[in-house]
């Protein structure tokens, strides 16, 4: 018994014992059967999972994207979608059950807390990366104070880019996956398109980079 199941360990090991073809089951049964893998495999994750992950588990003519769209179209209805985030796919709970949520457990691990400086400061870097410290002073025609940048690069919002080619080589700032899955984007592509705001009226560039704002004090400019 023992020679049998280091047997199957060693098969296992070499990602030997998952059939991803099924082709001994019939279409119908195939599909709900990759459905499953890739709901679980999304399900049990902490990280949003990406399309090569989820390609170990399914046939390799198998369609991730239509895979996930039966997924989520069972989940109507349901208090959480699966939610195309960061590159990858993880379950959310709706926002409709926030309040219920928080009242019942908590928060848990709780968002980084951004005050209105921190968060048009995070904009900018998210619509202008890479982009140096002093850049951004000079956008808001006062300085950005190094607690400012410290407190997003502690949440790990942001992180240093490439050095600038200005005098000195400064850090650029660019954001991270965490900040794509704190808002819930894909890709830097999905926010929203900074003309379109502002013809809609609802954002101004020149308003947001001039706008009368207490970011502090910093110190130096290298970084």
């Amino acid at each position: 018994m023992e020679p049998t199941a280091r047997k199957g360990k060693d098969r296992a090991g070499q990602g030997g014992l998952l059939d991803r073809e099924l082709e001994h089951l019939p279409p119908e049964a195939r599909w709900r059967e990759w459905m499953n893998r890739v709901e679980a495999t999304i399900f049990a994750a902490s990280e949003p999972v990406g399309r090569e992950a989820l390609a170990r588990i399914v046939g390799k003519n198998c369609s991730i994207d239509l895979l996930i769209d039966d997924i989520r179209e069972e989940l109507r209805g349901r208090p959480y979608d699966m939610v195309a985030v960061a590159g990858g796919w993880k379950h959310l709970t709706r926002p409709a059950y926030a309040e219920a949520i928080r009242a019942a457990v908590g928060d848990g691990e709780k968002a980084t807390e951004l005050t209105q400086s921190e968060v048009l400061v995070l904009m900018c870097i998210a619509y202008f990366q890479p982009i140096t410290r002093a850049e951004l002073s000079a956008f808001f025609g006062k300085e950005v104070s190094r607690d400012l940048i410290g407190h997003l690069r502690g949440g790990g919002l942001i992180a240093s880019g490439p050095r600038s080619p200005t005098p000195g080589a400064p850090y650029t700032y660019v954001t991270t996956k965490a900040f794509l899955i704190e808002f819930g984007l894909d890709t830097l592509r999905d926010l929203p398109d900074f003309e379109a705001l502002e013809d809609a009226g609802l954002l101004s560039k020149e308003k947001l980079l001039s706008g009368d704002i207490p970011l502090g004090l910093s110190v130096d400019e290298n970084d």
